[in-house]
């Protein structure tokens, strides 16, 4: 799989994906989550897959079985990269949600890789034992679901950088760690809490990172891109 950092396309409309996507004249991978597709549907997939995007579908789903099943049978039509779950959903849900996939994925085609959301990298350890009532540490909590995950034969998890050697230990290092909350050293934390510089999440063991507002923010975007690029590859 392309190892490339995706960009988190959190625009509302197509017209500003577009405007935000003109300059950039070479391949990409791209995160599409809630914002863009529940507002736009479908037809923006289909708009950059015909313009060779590699995408990231970030849905996060999590629903009784039987219904998540029904949705990824659906959304495997697309030739996408990556799509994800909830691992809160549980060990059945994401096995029907893998099963989706593979009844969905058409023959000429390798399925998307499937992985589960652990805890959100908005969450605090203090959040997480308060509103969730788990009374374990976030990273027992995020290397369980990882565990789970794996079991449920998904590809990989999305965790912060700061969880992905204790999920390498546990689940191997063929198992894919998806880290959103990467910042630029000289951005604003924003919203995120467990985040990690480009560098920081390659030196920690993310297989792949996804970053959002250090590139869709950034005076010149492309600029910005290819700074995390190169910090992430290491010619930094």
């Amino acid at each position: 799989m392309n190892q490339k950092p995706f960009i988190a396309l959190d625009f509302p409309t197509w017209e500003q994906t577009k405007e935000f996507l003109e300059p950039f004249n070479e391949p990409i991978n791209i995160k599409i989550g809630m914002e863009l597709y529940l507002q736009n549907g479908p037809k923006v997939l289909e708009q950059l897959i015909k313009k060779d995007y590699r995408i990231f579908l970030d849905l996060k789903l999590h629903d009784i079985p039987n219904t998540v099943y029904g949705a990824m049978k659906g959304l495997a039509q697309f030739d996408i990269e990556l799509i994800n779950v909830h691992a809160a959903g549980g060990k059945e849900m994401m096995e029907k949600a893998l099963e989706g996939l593979n009844a969905g994925t058409p023959f000429s085609r390798n399925r998307p890789k499937l992985i589960g959301v652990t805890q959100l990298t908005s969450t605090s350890e203090e959040q997480m034992q308060s509103e969730q009532l788990i009374e374990r540490s976030l990273n027992e909590s995020v290397i369980h679901y990882a565990k789970l995950t794996k079991e449920a034969g998904l590809d990989g998890v999305v965790c912060s950088p700061l969880e992905t050697k204790g999920i390498r230990e546990a689940c191997g290092d063929e198992f894919l760690k998806v880290t959103p909350g990467i910042r630029l050293a000289e951005n604003q934390v924003q919203d995120q809490k467990r985040i990690a510089t480009p560098a920081k999440a390659r030196e920690l063991g993310s297989t792949h990172i996804v970053v959002g507002r250090s590139i869709t923010k950034a005076e010149n975007p492309v600029e910005a891109y290819h700074a995390v690029l190169n910090e992430w590859e290491g010619l930094l």
